[in-house]
């Protein structure tokens, strides 16, 4: 799944809107991202999805909720009116704790959680496009998830911006710090995934 620059204009949410199905899967900063192809690739899917079925378990009566993509993450910058915010993100996986921020679009403000499953053809994009505009906007801590190296890149906010990452390797169990008894086993993923 490639990522490419739309176009150099700056959009808003509310252009956003008007598009057509098929049109840029995210804004980020005013600038539009497509997706080529359209569709995550088989084991993003079951990566992406075993991350959701764990957290959602984990969080089961709890206040706190769970949302896989495509799910529309709106990041304003000063409280800006929803049509003027130009940061849209779809995480792959996200928890989010003030359920005031949901409403029937997705949500407007920061997730707590973030996991994002890195391919060769987005991790770039995800580090160096994404991993800023959620630091900017306040998102407590970031997965960055390589299936092909075996690690994941965790990123905690500490004084308004990510610190040193912690890298961990994809064995046995892994606490989410933003999120109290949140803990990823990825010895339940498939071995395929790995």
């Amino acid at each position: 799944m490639a990522v490419s620059r739309q176009d150099a204009l700056h959009h808003t949410y509310g252009e956003y809107l008007t598009w057509p199905e098929g049109h840029p899967a995210e804004l980020i900063n005013g600038t539009a991202y497509i997706r080529e192809p359209p569709a995550p690739s088989r084991l993003h899917q079951e990566i992406a999805g075993e991350l959701y079925l764990q957290v959602r378990l984990a969080l089961d009566g709890h206040s706190c909720r769970a949302y896989i993509a495509p799910f529309d993450v709106r990041l304003p910058r000063h409280g800006e009116a929803d049509e003027l915010i130009d940061t849209v993100i779809q995480p792959d996986v996200l928890i989010v704790c003030d359920l005031l921020k949901l409403d029937e679009r997705g949500m407007r403000g920061a997730p707590d959680w973030v996991a994002e499953v890195l391919s060769p053809a987005t991790a770039r994009h995800d580090r160096l496009i994404k991993l800023p505009a959620y630091e900017r906007a306040g998102v407590a801590e970031t997965w960055l998830i390589d299936p092909p190296a075996r690690i994941a890149t965790l990123h905690r906010l500490r004084g308004g911006r990510y610190g040193p990452p912690a890298v961990v390797e994809l064995r046995g169990r892994t606490p989410v710090a933003s999120v109290a008894g949140v803990v990823i086993d990825w010895g339940r993923f498939p071995s395929s995934a790995w």
